[in-house]
């Protein structure tokens, strides 16, 4: 599949119709409609089992939806495996590490740009005008991590390995980075420089955001989802969902009626 048409330059970056996912008795997500426009910057808060990663993952493909579509630049991509998402430009972190703490920041971000590119199996070591290596730092340059660019990634702070694995994604050149928990254990120091890294990404790269921190989430945001219970109940812009009643209420801990039919 290739983009280009007129209509796929228009079409939103992702637009879901109906998405449901279930896990055996368990309905985790519930008929779930959206739109995030091409540059835009969305952000999906929630508490602890609002459905935000089920929903992350059946965007990504990691999970089908058990009903409804979902589309990636106008193309029906609701069947495709992640594999296959990821070369229509489809990027993502996890929530956990997937970081090889023995490799370098340098060897980690070249084997991320060489892993999307045809020839990835050649063993041959790269000369030092390769251009995945020159792309290694230049990346690295972009997520802040020029000065350790040689450093074992476990020698890294925390927020130091956050900023690598948004590198990594960035190393398959996005059309839609998907920034699953970004900011979970980060000090207040680390969330700052994260926030500004985000801040940074080029606006030809759509994000999607999965974060628990409100205060980096709507920092970023262009437009906020809430969701409870499997279902969006709030969008809107960062102000509005600053000041929405029933948003205060749900990370208050009140209960927030939700019914699903």
């Amino acid at each position: 599949m290739t983009f280009g048409t007129a209509a796929e330059v228009s079409a939103p970056a992702l637009r879901l119709q109906g998405v449901g996912r279930r896990f055996g008795a368990l309905q985790a997500l519930h008929d779930v409609s959206m739109e995030v426009a091409a540059g835009e910057r969305r952000a999906i808060l929630g508490p602890n089992g609002a459905g935000k990663t089920t929903l992350f993952n059946v965007v990504a493909g990691d999970f089908l939806p058990t009903s409804g579509s979902v589309e990636l630049f106008g193309t029906n991509v609701t069947s495709l495996t992640p594999y296959a998402r990821t070369r229509l430009g489809v990027c993502r972190t996890y929530q956990t590490s997937q970081l090889f703490m023995g490799l370098t920041v340098a060897q980690s971000l070249f084997l991320a740009i060489r892993g999307v590119q045809k020839g990835r199996f050649d063993p041959r070591r790269p000369k030092a005008d390769d251009p995945a290596r020159i792309r290694s730092t230049e990346i690295a340059e972009t997520v802040g991590l020029a000065s350790v660019l040689q450093a074992p990634v476990g020698s890294l702070s925390h927020g130091q390995q956050r900023q690598l694995e948004v590198g990594m994604a960035l190393a398959g050149n996005p059309r839609l980075l998907m920034l699953d928990e970004p900011a979970a254990g980060l000090s207040r120091s680390e969330r700052v420089v994260l926030t500004e890294l985000l801040l940074r990404l080029p606006r030809d790269i759509t994000v999607i955001l999965v974060e628990h921190d409100m205060d980096v989430a709507l920092a970023v945001a262009d437009r906020v989802t809430v969701m409870a219970e499997g279902t969006p109940i709030v969008e809107g812009n960062p102000s509005e969902i600053q000041a929405n009643r029933t948003v205060q209420d749900i990370y208050l801990g009140h209960a927030v009626g939700v019914h699903h039919g």
